[in-house]
């Protein structure tokens, strides 16, 4: 049986890194590697629980934003990066806004 008190603990620190996730858009590197740094440290805590799926999507979102803002970034200077890094920005959007409903909601996500 879980602990309500840890369970609510958890679902706050999940909000914390989504918030932290969504500061990150604005152009500040430094919330985005917190809150990747709060996923690791924390997985084992949210594990078999329905926070633990919140967890793994929002350490998705990092590796997979990281990669395609390197590959945006190498490719800027052929205006192809320019929409690759647009692209980039409105997926990550896509997955804090969903992630953050379904936060809201109660509910796990369910990875794409």
């Amino acid at each position: 049986m879980t602990d309500p008190v840890s369970d609510t603990n958890l679902k706050t620190l999940t909000t914390v890194v989504y918030a932290l996730q969504a500061i990150a858009i604005l152009g500040f590197g430094l919330p985005y590697i917190v809150a990747i740094i709060i996923n690791y440290v924390k997985l084992d805590d949210v594990k078999g629980t329905w926070l633990e799926s919140h967890f793994r999507w929002q350490i998705r979102t990092f590796w997979f934003s990281l990669l395609w803002g390197a590959i945006g970034a190498i490719t800027f200077i052929l205006i192809i990066g320019w929409f690759i890094l647009a692209a980039d920005c409105i997926w990550v959007i896509y997955r804090i806004v969903k992630g953050w409903l379904r936060l809201n909601e109660g509910k796990e996500i369910v990875p794409q």
